[in-house]
């Protein structure tokens, strides 16, 4: 999900989800999904009418990869468990069960290298469906869904500041890793989950041997002059009620919960209205909207879990509270940036962090395509995700030049 449109949009997706459906269902639903960010105690049991599980995603999940020709296995990767009170993040709940990493492997061919992808903020693995089987056909393609999104284990989500919320995504992550017995493979994250791969190369570079990160959130500031648009929209009353729903934990899936029978709806138009019309690009065909419809309403409606990252991780506006840039100089692994011509993410921010690195950096831009730039230009995307990774892939990788289309920053 696009945290960026996202502080412009949750206060229209309100209102208009008000003035679509009828005014006393839509009133009572938005009050109930404001509730829950106070208590999650007080839901009327009446607005839970659409059932949603693990189940159901997985459902959903193996409808969406039925597009995909690639043979692959599903697993539910065990992270472990622990008692109550634990110190290990994901634990502190009232339950001591185990905690699982859905994963999909894709068959490959002997010796390919191992690149792991890592899906961003209310997302999931699913979302690369257009991607897995050009990637799988030079890589030991392994994706996964984060603890407490997707098909993944969703614990109850006790963090209370930045530090603890960042370990709760990194130190799960290399739970995964231990369990799976991975070793020098690249990573690739997108967009939140580009802020995780990046933090996870910071504590962890010796198990990376490249960082893809595509269009990654956590190189700009609120300082940033590029910015004042956003701050500017801060001080209108519009802004000061996202602000405010942003500071209370109010996401977006708490809206589409609340909205019970009328929550697919919601996603249905934010699907069609950002991959099924764009001037640009390729659009998802119907089959593949319906499908991606399904999967995502079913990922977001789900418990609530990794989803309550957001205000520890970012301000309003998707602004880390911890930037990356900060991190810079203290980067070990060699990265790649991927950035879609319109991606709202934008390049400027890794071209500062590129001035402090000490490792071999790069920027590469895709054209006719958005943050989502694996959705949009599929074919630009793994040309772009082939030439990051030429040392891998090519025998004479110096002498590889840039695939037509694309631009070096």
């Amino acid at each position: 999900m696009n945290l960026r449109r996202l502080s412009f949009r949750m206060a229209e997706e309100i209102s208009r989800s008000a003035s679509d459906l009828r005014p006393s269902a839509s009133t009572a639903a938005v009050a109930a999904a404001a509730t829950e960010s106070k208590s999650k105690y007080f839901w009327p049991s009446v607005l839970r009418w659409i059932p949603t599980s693990t189940d159901h995603i997985i459902a959903a999940e193996n409808r969406l990869l039925s597009i995909v020709k690639t043979p692959y296995v599903v697993e539910r990767v065990n992270i472990g468990s622990g008692p109550p009170g634990s110190n290990v993040r994901w634990f502190r709940s009232a339950s001591n069960e185990e905690r699982f990493i859905n994963t999909v492997t894709f068959d490959s061919k002997d010796e390919s290298p191992t690149i792991v992808m890592v899906h961003g903020y209310g997302c999931s693995q699913g979302f690369f469906f257009r991607n897995f089987d050009a990637l799988a056909s030079r890589f030991r393609v392994i994706a996964i869904d984060q603890l407490g999104w997707g098909g993944s284990s969703r614990p109850d989500f006790t963090c209370k500041s930045t530090e603890e919320t960042e370990a709760w995504f990194i130190d799960s992550l290399e739970e995964w890793r231990k369990a799976k017995n991975l070793s020098n493979f690249i990573l690739l994250g997108h967009s939140f989950g580009g802020y995780v791969a990046s933090k996870y190369a910071l504590k962890h570079p010796e198990h990376i041997k490249h960082l893809v990160l595509v269009g990654p959130v956590g190189f700009s500031s609120a300082e940033d002059a590029r910015n004042e648009r956003i701050m500017q929209f801060k001080t209108t009353w519009k802004g000061a009620i996202i602000n405010h729903l942003w500071e209370s934990n109010f996401t977006p899936q708490k809206l589409i919960r609340g909205l019970g029978p009328w929550g697919p709806k919601i996603v249905r138009g934010y699907t069609n209205s950002r991959f099924g019309a764009r001037d640009a690009g390729t659009t998802l065909n119907e089959h593949e909207a319906q499908l991606l419809t399904d999967y995502m309403y079913h990922t977001l409606a789900a418990k609530a879990s990794g989803e309550l990252c957001l205000k520890y991780i970012f301000s309003f506006g998707a602004f880390a509270r911890k930037p990356l840039l900060q991190s810079a100089s203290e980067w070990k692994v060699p990265t790649t940036f991927i950035y879609g011509y319109q991606d709202w993410s934008n390049y400027q921010g890794a071209q500062e962090a590129r001035k402090d690195m000490k490792v071999p950096c790069e920027i590469i831009r895709v054209p006719e395509a958005g943050h989502y730039v694996f959705i949009d230009n599929p074919e630009g995307f793994h040309s772009a995700v082939f030439h990051a990774c030429r040392r891998f892939l090519s025998p004479d990788p110096d002498n590889e030049s840039l695939p037509e289309g694309l631009t070096a920053v």
